[in-house]
């Protein structure tokens, strides 16, 4: 991964996901702030190619986070006016870290 933590900063969790509107990518969760990294698939190789970072948000920009769904789970932010549902293995547990590391 291409994604570097800065000084102090430590990452906490990261999933290869897909978010609603972004589409794929990998959600990193770091003891600062929540980043979504682009990265396009290829079929042929099976092998990920890593993009921009699209998604670069202090946690104390985070109003509210909750996991959603029992079948299709989602980790659900809301950034100001935004909202962005990640569709991820575990949302229980990034609801679980985000609140640890907003709490720090």
């Amino acid at each position: 991964m291409s994604f570097a933590p800065r000084e102090g900063e430590k990452v906490m969790m990261t999933e290869d996901c897909a978010e609603d509107k972004l589409r794929s990518g990998v959600l990193i969760l770091t003891s600062k702030r929540l980043l979504f990294q682009k990265t396009e698939g290829r079929m042929a190789t099976f092998s990920k190619k890593e993009g921009e970072i699209v998604l670069d948000i202090p946690l104390e920009s985070i109003s509210a986070f909750k996991p959603e769904g029992f079948l299709v789970k989602k980790f659900v932010i809301t950034v100001g006016e935004k909202t962005y549902k990640f569709g991820v293995f575990s949302n229980g547990k990034w609801d679980k870290l985000m609140k640890q590391a907003k709490a720090a």
